[in-house]
């Protein structure tokens, strides 16, 4: 089965690309610390060593199939997942966000409040699931976030501050959401920083900020740019859950920081030499007691045969210090079935996930390329049917 990249992750430039990444990453996986006794310098121009790993070797793996009938047919693209469910949506703006149980995948109900009204969202950018307040807080391109119950009944609005755009929503706290304010990535570009902090803790239940969380940097870097008349923008999420706490990636800051809640501190868990002209920005990956994994990508595309935007995946292995050009693959394959330790984080619990189409399982099954519990699902799937979404898990 090929492995489903993320196609925001595109950007056009005519760049070539240099760059030094200085890592701190002693204590990885650790809770509520940071250590800064090891520096690892990388060069990501250099050729690293390669090192396949196989997933269930260090992180735990569950798969849900997502229920199948006339009335929940979807594309899989997950929103969130909770204790309890598991949030998908369409990729197309069709306003329909499915709620399934997240033991058995069964559907338990659709919501659609797409619209213009009030009470409504003209497209969904992300959700944030509270199943405490049994909530889901829909960012909206109308500088709004709409409040529901789990029935999707309107509760209240949150108003973004002015000038403010959320690229990210992530469930905070019982009373508070964090964000990120991208308003500046994209108008500001070699402008000098200016006194806002981007990284913000806002209340459930009006919005208002209760903190900022000020994550320095001089100058605005942007991954956008303009080629003719299009916009084109990768996307480097700038919020990772991480265990308890949280990595806070700022585009325009050399160093990836790690928010410490219970602490309230800000320490530096990533840092990378400064670059200009070319920028290869820098995406944060699954993070586990051993492995941290990333990916950096080039700027760079050849229009003339429609080719760009090549990436790396690195890898720091902290037991042999020593940096990866890495492969990770997918033990309940016969054959090797690589995955993305990239994708979109989820929450301090579920180190990354995937979206299995039923048509290349059921082929792989009819192949007899598959083994343990995915084969027992595949034995029961139709080729027609929802996606099984794979659950990577932090082990015990």
């Amino acid at each position: 089965m090929a492995v489903k990249r993320d196609l925001e992750n595109v950007i056009l430039a005519k760049l070539i690309p240099v760059i030094i990444l200085s890592i701190l990453m002693t204590g990885c996986g650790e809770r509520n610390k940071q250590s800064t006794d090891t520096l690892i310098t990388v060069d990501v121009t250099a050729h690293y060593p390669e090192k396949e790993l196989i997933l269930q070797e260090f992180l735990d793996v569950e798969y849900v199939p997502l229920e199948t009938n006339d009335e929940f047919i979807t594309q899989g693209h997950v929103l969130a997942i909770g204790n309890q469910y598991i949030l998908v949506k369409n990729s197309i703006n069709d306003g329909d966000i499915f709620i399934f149980d997240r033991k058995t995948g069964k559907g338990l109900r659709k919501i659609n409040r797409k619209g213009q009204g009030g009470e409504e969202y003209n497209f969904i950018s992300g959700i944030a699931l509270d199943e405490d307040n049994s909530e889901i807080f829909v960012n909206s391109t109308g500088k709004k976030i709409l409040v529901y119950d789990l029935s999707g009944n309107f509760k209240r609005s949150l108003a973004y501050p002015k000038d403010a755009s959320y690229s990210d929503i992530f469930n905070y706290d019982n009373d508070n959401l964090i964000c990120y304010n991208a308003s500046g990535i994209y108008r500001r570009k070699g402008e000098d920083r200016d006194g806002q902090s981007y990284h913000l803790v806002i209340s459930k239940q009006d919005g208002s900020i209760t903190r900022n969380i000020h994550v320095p940097f001089e100058i605005f870097k942007s991954p956008m740019m303009r080629e003719g008349d299009a916009i084109i923008a990768t996307r480097i999420s700038p919020i990772v859950p991480y265990h308890d706490n949280w990595l806070l990636v700022e585009i325009s800051s050399d160093t990836v920081h790690n928010w410490l809640s219970e602490e309230n501190t800000l320490t530096p868990f990533l840092v990378k030499t400064p670059t200009t002209d070319p920028e290869i920005f820098l995406t944060m990956g699954t993070i586990t007691d051993r492995y941290c994994f990333m990916k950096t990508t080039k700027m760079e595309v050849d229009l003339s045969k429609g080719r760009g935007f090549p990436s790396t995946d690195l890898m720091y292995d902290k037991q042999e210090n020593t940096i990866f050009n890495a492969t990770v693959l997918n033990g309940d394959y016969l054959k090797k079935q690589e995955l993305n330790m990239t994708s979109f984080p989820i929450n301090d619990k579920i180190a990354a996930f995937q979206t299995l189409a039923a048509s290349e399982i059921v082929d792989a099954y009819e192949n007899e390329e598959l083994k343990g519990k995915l084969k027992e699902i595949a034995a029961n799937l139709d080729e027609e049917d929802n996606p099984v979404i794979m659950l990577m898990k932090y082990k015990k």
